[in-house]
């Protein structure tokens, strides 16, 4: 099985010293998400928990 090729947010900018959330696709087709300052947790989401977690993030707050 190969590494994961993890991507993180164009908001984090070039700076290799900034931490961030990143992402990768897993070999199941659920998506990985872990934190660059500790790459050794990784949580494993499925499309459509991760589509639900981001969907409460964009919603108007009451």
């Amino acid at each position: 099985m190969s590494d994961p090729m993890w991507q993180k947010s164009s908001f984090s900018g070039d700076d290799a010293s900034r931490d961030c959330v990143e992402v990768a696709a897993a070999p199941d087709g659920g998506t990985l998400l872990r934190e660059s300052d500790e790459p050794g947790t990784v949580l494993l989401a499925t499309s459509a928990s991760l589509g639900a977690l981001l969907g409460a993030l964009k919603a108007p707050s009451t």
